[in-house]
């Protein structure tokens, strides 16, 4: 069995480098474009199963992919983003000013942090692990549409790589990663494909 991890397009809080979680923001318009563009990089796939994030602008992007698969999209509240808690929202240069020791602490062991009044990197690690865990007897090929962390965690775990080098997982907006599983084990084939996005930079939010 296969799995594609996409993570979403842009959102305007993505462009204004705002901390998003499971704040449910939608698709900006160059998010759209992004989403579209990795949609026609994936009409040619045999994709059998489509799971999505709730989250706004996970659902719209399986959406835009869904055009040309026609399946029916399957919710999972557990591959909801990270959630940031007191800080959903909050501008990156307000959080450097106001909680720069945070930051530091996030920098140097993110493995250790728990996000005041959200989670921790393994309790979003657990959740989403539990979606795979739950479908990894399905055959052919399963999209997981998601977020940053969210896909972060995940590959992890496939890596066998501890939580604390998690920014080496690191995935951009309307990117495409697949695995595929054998024996139980899982390897990566590709990771943080974006070839597709090329022109999107020109639309303009």
């Amino acid at each position: 069995m296969k799995f594609m991890l996409v993570r979403h397009g842009q959102t305007l809080w993505n462009r204004e480098k705002r901390v998003q979680g499971v704040s449910d923001i939608e698709l900006s318009k160059r998010g759209s474009a992004q989403a579209d563009s990795l949609a026609r990089s994936l009409r040619d796939e045999k994709i059998d199963t489509i799971i999505s994030s709730p989250l706004k602008r996970a659902v719209q992007t399986a959406e835009a992919i869904n055009r040309f698969h026609h399946l029916s999209i399957e919710p999972e509240k557990d591959l909801m983003e990270l959630n940031m808690g007191n800080f959903e929202g909050m501008a990156l240069q307000e959080m450097m000013k106001n909680h720069g020791d945070f930051l530091k602490r996030w920098a140097e062991d993110p493995a250790s942090i728990v996000m005041p009044g959200g989670e921790s990197l393994s309790e979003l690690q657990n959740r989403a692990w539990g979606v795979v865990e739950r479908i990894a007897g399905k055959s052919g090929t399963t999209l997981l549409a998601a977020h940053n962390f969210t896909i972060m965690t995940i590959l992890c775990k496939i890596k066998e790589m501890d939580l604390s080098h998690i920014i080496q997982a690191h995935v951009d907006v309307a990117s495409k990663t697949l695995v595929e599983f054998q024996n139980g084990r899982g390897n990566v084939v590709f990771f943080n494909d974006i070839d597709h996005l090329s022109g999107c930079e020109k639309v303009i939010d």
